[in-house]
């Protein structure tokens, strides 16, 4: 979410914490390696999204990390996580939380999240 100043610098096209209203932790627990899938929802209610938003549902078309939506809108994993948990309370998006067996995280989904985080 970065635009040019017009020196070829990057600058944010946003300041990430206006856009959580200050927050930088989600109201419960969000781990970085959850998986976010978007949900369908009519065109009407899309043209209603905020640009993160926006971008978030387009980026969640297939299975993405909250440290993958953070690394490719380029804002913190705070405001990541506070967005996507936000967008989950509206029934945006469905959070796939990782599942533990005996302590140990699942190695398919850490693969997966290895994968994406390659094509970064």
């Amino acid at each position: 979410m970065y635009g040019t100043d017009g020196t070829g610098d990057e600058e944010p096209l946003f300041r990430p914490y206006a856009v959580t209203g200050g927050r930088s932790e989600p109201r419960y627990h969000l781990a970085m390696e959850t998986l976010i899938s978007a949900m369908s929802i009519p065109d009407d209610e899309m043209a209603m999204l905020t640009p993160e938003q926006e971008a978030i549902m387009q980026l969640c078309r297939s299975f993405r990390s909250v440290a993958e939506i953070s690394a490719l809108l380029r804002v913190p994993l705070g405001v990541a996580r506070v967005i996507v948990a936000d967008m989950s309370d509206e029934g945006l998006v469905r959070l796939h939380h990782p599942r533990l067996s005996q302590g140990q995280p699942d190695l398919t989904m850490l693969e997966r999240v290895l994968s994406g985080l390659r094509r970064l």
